[in-house]
C-alpha cells in the first residue's frame, strides 16, 4: 500500500511514516497543501492521510482539487478538528474517513487498510492463483495454507502483481508501488526484488509464474 501524509508537523509525521512503513507501507510525506498538490499530479497513491491544519489553508481543499483531475484516491483526514460539527464538515467536504487527534494508532491502521482493501476488479480480501493465495488486507502470502517469509518490498512486489493476476504491470506502477520518493534506488533494485519472489514462489510449488517483457513490465499468473 502507498499513502501520502499531508501533514505539517514534523514530529509527528516522522514517526507516522517509521510506525506506518512497519507494517508494509511506503509512505511519502508532503508538508503543505501546495506540496501535496504537486505530489499528487507525479504519483499515485492508494490512499492519502490529510490534516487539516495547514500552513497554506484547510486541507480539505484538496480533496475538490484532486476530485476535479479525476483522482479517486481515498481520502482520510487526521485531524485536532474533532468536534462533531467538523467531522460532519469533513465528510460532507469529501472525505472517506475522518478521525480526530488524539488517535489509536490501531484504528488508523485498521481503517486504512479499508479505505484500501479492494479495487474495483477485486470481490474478495483473498485471492488466489494456483496453489498461493494472497490476503489484500493483511498482506500476506500463502501457499497451501503456509505462510510464505517475505520483506516488505517483496510482499509490495508481490501485492501489486496479485492485484492485477494476468495482466502486465508496467514497472513505473510497480516502483511506485515498493519506493518511496524518498527512498535511494538503485537501477536493478526492482528486478532483484522480482528474482527474489520468483525463487520463493518456486521453491514452495506456488503454481504461479512471474513473466516479464524486458524494459516493459511483469505480468502474474497460473503456471502451465
Amino acid at each position: 500500500m502507498r499513502v501520502l501524509l499531508v501533514e505539517d508537523e514534523a514530529e509527528l509525521a516522522g514517526a507516522l511514516k517509521t510506525a506506518l512503513s512497519q507494517h508494509r507501507m511506503v509512505v511519502d510525506h508532503a508538508r503543505d497543501l501546495a506540496e501535496a498538490t504537486l505530489v499528487l499530479s507525479d504519483a499515485v497513491y492508494d490512499v492519502v492521510v490529510l490534516d487539516r491544519r495547514l500552513p497554506d489553508g484547510d486541507g480539505l481543499s484538496l480533496i475538490p482539487a484532486i476530485r476535479l483531475r479525476g483522482n479517486s484516491v481515498p481520502v482520510l483526514v487526521l485531524t485536532a478538528l474533532g468536534e462533531l460539527a467538523d467531522r460532519v464538515a469533513g465528510l460532507d467536504g469529501g472525505a472517506d474517513d475522518y478521525i480526530g487527534k488524539p488517535f489509536a494508532f490501531e484504528e488508523l491502521l485498521a481503517r486504512l487498510r479499508a479505505l484500501a482493501r479492494r479495487p474495483v476488479a477485486v470481490q474478495s480480501d483473498v485471492v488466489a492463483v494456483g496453489r498461493l493465495s494472497f490476503d489484500l488486507a493483511h498482506l500476506e502470502a500463502k501457499v497451501d495454507g503456509v505462510p510464505l517469509k517475505m520483506p516488505r518490498r517483496e510482499l509490495l512486489v508481490l501485492e501489486t502483481l496479485t492485484r492485477r493476476m494476468g495482466r502486465m504491470v508496467l514497472r513505473a506502477a510497480l516502483m511506485e508501488a515498493v519506493f518511496g520518493l524518498d527512498d535511494e534506488i538503485q537501477s536493478n533494485a526492482l528486478d532483484t526484488h522480482i528474482s527474489r519472489v520468483r525463487r520463493k514462489l518456486l521453491d514452495a510449488n506456488a503454481g504461479v509464474t512471474i513473466n516479464g517483457i524486458r524494459g516493459v513490465g511483469y505480468l502474474l499468473r497460473e503456471a502451465q
